[in-house]
């Protein structure tokens, strides 16, 4: 016969409820209660019947967590981040990507999905000012990044612009004057781009250092590829920058590859930073220096204040911005592994 909740319980020398609450994601568990709860189970092979459950308790037990695109680098690691801190909270994640595109944001939105879960974190690229009213959803929802402010619901967002300005201000505590950013987005109002523009040039400002448009490197979509076109386009244009601010890593990586194929020493000619502290970063030669933007901590924040409006927490939204710090590489001081540095 099918092992029950009850014989679980007598494995593990526990109550029923226990079980019933280990089985539920009840946070409030002493670990090594619920360690042996989760053993019983699996000497047992106790299938947990998640179709009485759901109706018993109306959720799932099941979150989503909507991103522009895996193949970012950053989003993969949030992914696996959000899957981390999800899994400790007893949740499993289903993960969709809607590529920016705006159809598909609403689509993720208003879909027959979202009868799956219990709740959504949701990334979006191409809604902005003046969409809130998509986020009025009959479900709970926790905002990321920077295209939509003031909404209905909690968000978790990052200090661009503080970090941005202190990546700069970096670079010029290093005697770099001719400070390119890579990633520019012209015409954009907001949106990481715009955000760590404004922090870029602010530095600029602050330190006498009068912004140079022919350091601009535009680039649309935020990949190695684009980083390299970017910086090539500063390049050709004659402009000799002695620094790098490239507003991601990946960015930061195609840019660096580029400067070295023209024979620029990385970072005796041009240092380079970046922005997102992917752990590819790590790895590159030289080492890069990266804001760290606390994606863990976005990771664990956005989890639980979702889990929290998931089992009836109520009150105004909330919007929290984890601090950040730089992790300097030796893409910008010889010979430097990657250690973290005051801002």
């Amino acid at each position: 016969m099918a092992a029950t909740m009850q014989d679980v319980a007598r494995r593990a020398g526990v109550s029923v409820k226990t079980v019933s609450n280990v089985v539920n994601g009840y946070p409030h568990i002493r670990p090594a209660t619920r360690d042996r709860v989760l053993t019983a189970i699996a000497e047992l092979d106790y299938q947990i019947n998640l179709t009485a459950r759901n109706l018993r308790t109306g959720r799932t037990g099941i979150i989503g967590l909507a991103v522009p695109e895996l193949s970012l680098p950053y989003f993969a690691e949030l992914a696996d981040s959000v899957i981390e801190a999800a899994e400790s909270e007893g949740l499993t994640v289903i993960i969709e990507q809607h590529g920016g595109r705006r159809e598909r944001e609403v689509e993720i939105l208003t879909g027959s999905r979202r009868h799956l879960t219990d709740g959504l974190i949701y990334s979006p690229l191409a809604l902005g000012p003046g969409d809130e009213r998509l986020l009025d959803v009959p479900y709970p929802l926790v905002l990321l990044g920077e295209r939509i402010f003031h909404g209905p619901v909690d968000h978790v967002t990052m200090r661009n612009t503080d970090a941005a300005r202190a990546a700069t201000e970096y670079l010029l505590g290093l005697g770099r004057r001719r400070i390119a950013a890579v990633g520019v987005h012209p015409g954009e109002e907001v949106g990481s781009a715009a955000l760590r523009l404004d922090g870029y040039r602010a530095a600029l400002d602050a330190a006498g250092v009068r912004p140079d448009p022919a350091l601009e490197g535009e680039a649309g979509l935020w990949h190695r590829r684009t980083g390299a076109e970017a910086m090539a386009e500063v390049l050709d244009r004659g402009a000799r920058p002695d620094a790098v601010f490239a507003f991601n890593d990946a960015l930061a990586l195609g840019a660096m590859h580029e400067l070295q194929v023209r024979g620029l020493r990385v970072p005796e000619d041009v240092a380079v930073v970046g922005f997102d502290a992917i752990d590819e970063g790590r790895y590159s030669n030289p080492t890069l220096t990266t804001v760290d933007p606390g994606r863990e901590e976005i990771a664990r924040t956005a989890v639980r204040l979702l889990h929290g409006r998931t089992r009836g927490a109520a009150g105004e939204p909330q919007r929290v911005a984890p601090p950040f710090g730089i992790l300097v590489g030796g893409s910008t001081e010889p010979g430097r592994e990657r250690s973290a540095s005051e801002p």
